[in-house]
């Protein structure tokens, strides 16, 4: 598939590995619509890109057929990436007590409902596609972790949420092999992200050093990277890439 003059969505764009992704395709001539709850950053990474932004939360059925119309106005809807998503830390008995059910619900409902919803929206546009010379009409890529093999302490409701993306990986590309839509999930490391960039200096430094090779923290370019193959090699489908410098996260 090639990338120029296709639409693509990107979840959680405005920032983050969302936003490298974002810029990637924008780079390579694909129109872009971004959707994310960051008006602001949203608004300003659409400008600079040329692209559209349309404020979203995943989880929420009328928020995702609006991202989805406004891909379908815009052109050729051929992509999804999702990149939205929630990380809360938080053990399963706490000093205050047992886990927050509200906290644990909600992180499933962002990163694995929110996930699956923009999948079967974006897939559903997708079916009608004129189908390319290599007999697609879509690609969907999704953001799992590490912490779906490797879940930390404190990661339970993360790795649940995390390890569902894994899990309907195959299931849905095969659902949507008849319709020559692929799906594939690419499961990161420790990458240099908004998030990770709020802790001391020091404990970057140390996450970073934990990584065997190359001893780095990953970069939005680099997921980029991979997304864009995957985008361009029809044959990858319904698989999790882990990318990730060959690390096996420790218990804490």
């Amino acid at each position: 598939m090639e990338i120029a003059g296709k639409v693509f969505i990107v979840t959680g764009g405005a920032s983050g590995l969302g936003e490298g992704t974002a810029r990637m395709l924008a780079a390579n001539g694909g129109k872009v619509v971004i959707a994310d709850m960051q008006v602001e950053k949203g608004e300003a990474v659409a400008r600079e890109i040329g692209g559209a932004f349309v404020k979203c939360d995943v989880s929420n059925e009328a928020d995702g057929q609006a991202v989805v119309a406004k891909a379908v106005s815009m052109g050729k809807l051929m992509g999804l990436v999702n990149c939205a998503g929630i990380a809360p830390a938080e053990k399963t008995v706490g000093k205050n007590g047992a886990h927050s059910l509200a906290v644990y619900t909600k992180t499933i409902m962002v990163n694995l409902v929110g996930s699956f919803n923009m999948i079967r929206l974006a897939a559903d546009a997708m079916c009608k596609n004129e189908p390319e010379a290599t007999g697609e009409r879509g690609v969907m890529i999704s953001t799992a972790s590490v912490a779906a093999y490797d879940g930390q302490i404190g990661q339970a409701a993360y790795a649940a949420s995390k390890g569902g993306v894994v899990g309907m990986t195959l299931p849905i590309a095969r659902d949507l092999a008849r319709n020559g839509i692929r799906n594939m999930t690419i499961a990161p490391g420790i990458f240099g992200t908004p998030m990770l960039f709020g802790m001391p200096q020091e404990v970057q430094d140390a996450l970073a050093a934990s990584v065997p090779f190359p001893s780095r923290l990953g970069t939005p370019t680099d997921y980029a990277k991979l997304a864009k193959h995957i985008i361009e090699n029809d044959m990858l489908n319904g698989e999790v890439i882990r990318l990730d410098g060959a690390i096996r996260l420790a218990p804490r």
